[in-house]
């Protein structure tokens, strides 16, 4: 009786963990994408992220970005959390200290950019219909209190 009972209960966390991997896999935001410079337009003395991550983390998705700030210098940030619309904190990103996505649709997400409270810019990601591309449109203002707006267009690696 008890080896049934133990078979059954990692028959049932296996179909759980294959259907949340599952999840994750279908979802067209998931995998590595790389900045399109040519197809993008940038408020000069902003961050440009060059390549972003989206990965499973258990239940949770961790975003890891990669770029180049302002001046030039090497920037990277990572964030994990869920698609809920509420604040996750945000590590090495010195404009935010947290940030929200929230799920519109399969392939759009909307984003708020947080420090110290303030909304410091917001956003909306959209993948493309073959999944291929993604545009990142973002707008808000600086630590310098001025406004940008940044389209930005990033290939599927």
């Amino acid at each position: 009786m008890g080896v049934m009972k133990t078979k059954t209960i990692v028959l049932t966390l296996a179909l759980c963990f294959a259907a949340g991997t599952a999840c994750f896999a279908a979802n067209p935001q998931m995998g590595t994408w790389k900045l399109n410079e040519a197809k993008s337009k940038f408020t000069p003395g902003t961050t440009k992220n060059t390549m972003v991550v989206y990965e499973a983390s258990g239940n949770e998705v961790k975003v890891t970005v990669n770029g180049v700030d302002a001046k030039g210098k090497a920037s990277h940030n990572e964030w994990t959390g869920k698609f809920d619309g509420k604040n996750y904190p945000v590590t090495g990103d010195p404009t935010s200290d947290a940030r929200s996505y929230k799920k519109i649709d399969d392939r759009t997400l909307e984003l708020t950019l947080w420090h110290h409270g303030r909304v410091m810019g917001t956003g909306r990601i959209v993948v493309s219909a073959d999944g291929k591309s993604r545009t990142v449109t973002t707008n808000g203002t600086d630590a310098k209190g001025k406004s940008f707006k940044n389209t930005a267009v990033y290939d599927k690696q």
